[in-house]
């Protein structure tokens, strides 16, 4: 519901030609009937040629409604029984038993296109519940959190009815704005149950944990509590990679201590601003004193096993990859893995960037891999939604219109100094 709205529904195979294809293959029909016309004046009168007469009605069943297909057989029906009786001098049983042939062939199709019409109605049926499942689980987040601009797509791989396990959500907490994005191992029931899951711990989690290693432990154990339901090697598999993200103004917020045996780091973020409590040039200006306010704002990340989000300014993309790797969530009973929160700098303007592996994982017909951070530089935006419509338009060109994986797509922009543009 939410990519047709948007205009991002999945592509498949054919690309955009689908639409195109359909509307030729609705006259498909006519042009059989027209061409069995043409071929029987066109033959000697002891040649009969019933062959488009007979394909017509079964190609309306497929492409046509039942009037449609209707109408077809009893064209095709009577054209080949006046042929037979007033044009084509062949044998009398001959022409009788194709007649005879025809007719039947138009009945089976009228049979055979109600038994797709329904088939077709409950398939619709099903992709209209399983959308709606998945807007349930995964509710449209607020266009503004905070003080940041939110945008969000989901794009299922296939066409066909199916809920993947790719997930987010976006919360506004007294330790800051939240970001989660994460991707839950395989498809169906079983990825449903662990979405709800876990977007349902992170919003309680992220009203009453103090640091983003307390809010991905809250999903771990949630997780583990999970697998005990599952059976064989199930119970092993149920795990999920996620990233947690917190923007939050530390002159404002409590710190963020890290987590036991970890240490913060302060890498810098695309274009050169310093992290917070970075050394700078300057002796104390009113540009450097205004530059350093706006730089207040960072982002702390802790990366559970997921693609590196992008961080973009300036027409410059970066990726934010993790200090120290860690575990995805649900594996930590595998061993011990540290939790590092890194810190970044969120300037005015700038936009952040998460995503499942549907989208690093895109693969042109060479095989190469789709790459946000380089595909993105040199790019600006002046929103978040046209940042994912244009990821969206991009990874579609990259891929040939093909894609093998769910792809879940949040960014989140840090409005300019007296943006108006929140309210329009």
């Amino acid at each position: 519901m939410r990519e047709r709205a948007a205009g991002t529904e999945p592509v498949n195979g054919y690309g955009g030609n689908v639409g195109r294809l359909w509307r030729l293959a609705r006259w498909l029909p006519a042009a059989l009937c027209a061409l069995g016309v043409v071929l029987d004046f066109a033959t000697p009168r002891e040649v009969s040629v019933s062959a488009p007469f007979a394909a017509a009605p079964l190609a309306a069943a497929a492409f046509l409604g039942l009037r449609g297909t209707v109408l077809t057989g009893i064209f095709s029906s009577g054209a080949t029984i006046l042929f037979s009786a007033f044009h084509d001098s062949g044998n009398v049983l001959e022409a009788e038993a194709r007649s005879i042939t025809i007719v039947t062939v138009s009945v089976l199709a009228v049979g055979v296109n109600y038994v797709l019409l329904r088939s077709g109605s409950r398939l619709a049926s099903a992709r209209s519940i399983a959308e709606a499942v998945q807007y349930a689980v995964l509710p449209t987040p607020p266009s503004h959190v905070g003080a940041l601009s939110v945008a969000t797509r989901y794009r299922a791989a296939q066409a066909e009815a199916r809920i993947g396990g790719d997930f987010y959500a976006a919360e506004e907490t007294p330790y800051g704005v939240r970001l989660l994005l994460g991707d839950v191992r395989g498809k169906g029931l079983d990825a449903v149950a662990a979405v709800v899951l876990l977007v349902g711990a992170f919003r309680e989690a992220a009203e009453r944990e103090a640091t983003l290693p307390g809010v991905a432990a809250r999903l771990d154990r949630a997780l583990q509590r999970d697998a005990h339901r599952l059976q064989g090697a199930a119970r092993l598999e149920d795990f999920s990679t996620a990233v947690l993200v917190e923007v939050v103004d530390p002159s404002t917020q409590p710190p963020n201590p890290p987590a036991p045996g970890a240490s913060p780091t302060t890498p810098e973020a695309p274009g050169g601003p310093r992290a917070p409590g970075a050394a700078g040039g300057g002796q104390g200006s009113a540009a450097a004193e205004e530059r350093a306010a706006e730089e207040q704002v960072v982002l702390r990340v802790l990366n559970r096993g997921h693609p590196a989000p992008v961080l973009l300014h300036r027409g410059r993309a970066a990726l934010l990859e993790p200090t120290i790797p860690a575990l995805p969530l649900g594996m930590t009973d595998l061993a011990v893995s540290p939790q590092q929160v890194d810190e970044f700098v969120f300037p005015p303007g700038a936009q952040l960037l998460l995503y499942t592996d549907g989208l690093s994982e895109a693969r042109n017909p060479e095989g190469d891999f789709y790459q946000p951070a380089e595909r993105l530089s040199r790019a600006s935006f002046a929103d978040p939604e046209k940042l994912l419509a244009a990821v969206l338009v991009d990874v579609a060109a990259h891929t040939g219109g093909r894609s093998a994986d769910d792809m879940a797509l949040l960014a989140v922009a840090r409005d300019t100094p007296g943006d108006t543009s929140r309210d329009a």
